[in-house]
């Protein structure tokens, strides 16, 4: 019989601020980087983006929907600095540590961490954990697959080392020449659902330190017909599947989805057993594209993004199950390492 998973102090604490009250989490990711250049470069026909135009949406976007989070999801550059001030003190704080930018090659992508940063760094400041995407396919070149494993491995155990929550985020792609291939952060429409459950498979190695899965729908969101209906229940089955599959709590990303479609994807992720949503485009794009008219953008964000949120956290309430309810934690509240009387000596200790 399996031992029931334990939790380091750190980690336990970070993981109760990044969810509600009730263990389910409600996280709004602005932490996104080439949608949002590209949005700025087509309206005001300038390239690179300029930085302030980039850091003001991020910023509108927080202040108007952190409220209504459990956690928000910043990136260091454009995004921390614009926003932190917008955040709520009882909302929980993820920093993303990978550069946007990729290597394509021949096998497939490369990641990196962004340069001159680090999981010490996200420490330091104080945020509650670390998010990493790793693109990845399970048939990529072998020496790619090595070299993806590796960065979500140093990350992870960095992450051990500053007692940080993981939250390793994974997509599929279209290699080069591959129908849909593109450099923008959207969903394969043509991917295949064993390809994402092999690639999360790959990564539930206690050797990755993953605290949290941010996983992608394993049937192209487009394509998840209608709860209830005829092809409902072999779609079921796909997420099921992920959810047997995913050995640590897990949320479902929205990649771009709209908004009816990231809500039915995330009513079969709930009855596979996932513990929340950690989106952004699905909730927030429809207005930033109203760029640069900020009226324009915080009024949409108001009468449609908020509400919008707000029926996903009813969802979320009703069919989500609580992170600590997940199967690794042997069905009972998490096990705190080291807990007990020698708790001050041990804690922390090699």
């Amino acid at each position: 019989m399996r031992m029931p998973v334990t939790l380091t102090a750190g980690k336990y604490t970070s993981l109760r601020r990044l969810a509600d009250a009730n263990g389910r989490f409600k996280m709004v990711a602005i932490d996104q980087r080439p949608p949002l250049f590209e949005l700025v470069t087509d309206k005001t026909g300038a390239s690179p983006a300029a930085y302030e135009h980039v850091a003001a949406i991020k910023s509108l976007v927080t202040e108007t929907l952190s409220p209504h989070g459990s956690a928000m999801l910043l990136d260091p550059i454009w995004g921390y600095s614009s926003c932190i001030g917008h955040v709520g003190a009882a909302r929980g704080i993820l920093l993303t540590d990978e550069d946007h930018a990729f290597t394509q090659t021949p096998g497939g992508r490369l990641s990196r961490e962004i340069p001159h940063w680090s999981v010490a760094k996200i420490k330091r400041l104080g945020a509650d954990g670390v998010k990493l995407l790793a693109w990845y396919r399970p048939d990529a070149h072998e020496t790619v697959r090595r070299h993806q494993q590796a960065l979500v491995e140093k990350v992870g155990r960095d992450c051990v080392e500053h007692d940080l929550t993981f939250l390793l985020e994974l997509l599929v792609y279209a290699f080069p020449g591959e129908d849909g291939q593109t450099g923008d952060y959207v969903e394969q429409a043509a991917k295949r659902p064993e390809q994402v459950l092999e690639s999360v498979r790959h990564f539930t190695d206690p050797r990755f330190n993953v605290d949290i899965f941010k996983l992608e729908s394993p049937v192209a969101a487009a394509a998840v017909p209608e709860p209830g209906s005829p092809a409902s229940s072999e779609c079921q089955q796909w997420f099921d599947e992920l959810g047997r599959i995913a050995t640590r709590p897990w949320v479902m990303l929205s990649a771009g989805a709209d908004m009816v479609t990231f809500r039915r994807v995330l009513q079969y992720a709930y009855r596979a057993g996932a513990s929340g949503y950690l989106a952004g485009r699905a909730i927030w794009q429809p207005a930033v594209r109203l760029f640069p008219d900020t009226d324009a953008i915080r009024n949409r964000l108001m009468t449609e993004a908020v509400p919008y949120m707000q029926s996903l956290n009813l969802l979320t309430d009703e069919q989500a199950s609580a992170w600590f309810d997940h199967r690794c934690f042997g069905g009972q509240q998490p096990l705190i390492a080291a807990a007990g009387p020698e708790f001050h000596r041990l804690y922390g200790a090699p």
